[in-house]
């Protein structure tokens, strides 16, 4: 497995794991800020994760999609670089939405404010080096033609 795959493996676990926790109510604490306050329509499972993170049920549902495509990305090294590039794009442009009020909310469906925006802006960060800049060298490819 080269790098790429292990961030995406990774990654994925790491999201299946997240999504899983925000559908077990212990992992949730009751929300600091009122769901019409912040321009929310889907309200079922509103809440913080860990107290620090607000999601909801859509939120949880898109965790455990990008779980569960991280780990299918980590099957070869092109499908580890496209999981990687398109996360570095997504959660990119959720870190930009989360800043302005007017889409914190993404038309009321899902939270994506306070501590999240940090997290999605590392999150894209990190994608977009595995993703965009991380390139394997002659060899590495070489040997993954030759186990394929």
């Amino acid at each position: 497995m080269k790098p790429g795959q292990y961030f995406s493996l990774t990654v994925g676990i790491i999201f299946l794991l997240v999504g899983i926790a925000g559908f077990i109510p212990s992992f949730v604490t009751p929300p600091a800020a009122d769901p019409d306050m912040v321009g929310l329509g889907v309200t079922n499972g509103y809440g913080y994760l860990m107290g620090l993170f607000p999601i909801n049920v859509l939120h949880n549902v898109v965790h455990l999609t990008v779980g569960l495509l991280g780990i299918l990305g980590a099957t070869s090294l092109g499908s580890a670089r496209l999981f990687s590039g398109v996360l570095a794009l997504f959660y990119g442009t959720l870190a930009i939405l989360g800043l302005f009020p007017a889409t914190q909310s993404t038309l009321g469906l899902v939270p994506i404010f306070g501590n999240d925006v940090w997290l999605h802006a590392l999150t894209a960060a990190i994608a977009t080096y595995f993703g965009f800049f991380a390139t394997p060298n002659l060899a590495e490819l070489g040997e993954e033609s030759i186990q394929n």
